[in-house]
């Protein structure tokens, strides 16, 4: 057996740190990658649920009352889950202020934010999503 034919301890050593090493840049990527994932859903889900609130407003002339409105008249399938919170009941309405000529005192939603609490890769607030 010649001294040649097997690892030596330092270089098995130096080996397994270059994996550890690369192993932890995986799974921090793995991470940011699940965050980015999340804060794109919720950017969609925003924009569909104001898509279809100004879609109601200009087949109805009115905002509706609640967000389960707008699945009940079809204009979402169901309320969409919040990527942080996991639940279909945190989404934060905003109410419409009264409309000038308007008979009707009811005054349905305009808007609606994420009730998640943190903040986003970008410095916002999840709540404080436009």
């Amino acid at each position: 057996m010649h001294a040649s034919d097997g690892w030596t301890l330092i270089e098995l050593m130096i080996v397994i740190s270059i994996v550890m090493i690369l192993a932890a840049m995986a799974l921090t990527q793995y991470r940011n990658s699940i965050l980015y994932a999340k804060e794109a859903a919720l950017n969609s889900d925003l924009f569909l649920m104001r898509d279809a609130i100004d879609q109601y407003y200009a087949d109805k002339g009115k905002y509706p009352e609640t967000l389960q409105t707008l699945v009940s008249e079809s204009y979402l399938r169901a309320i969409p889950r919040d990527p942080f919170t996991n639940s279909a009941d945190s989404w934060t309405t905003t109410t419409a202020d009264p409309q000038p000529g308007q008979l009707s005192n009811q005054m349905g939603i305009y808007d609606v934010k994420s009730g998640a609490e943190g903040t986003a890769t970008d410095g916002r607030r999840y709540s404080e999503w436009d």
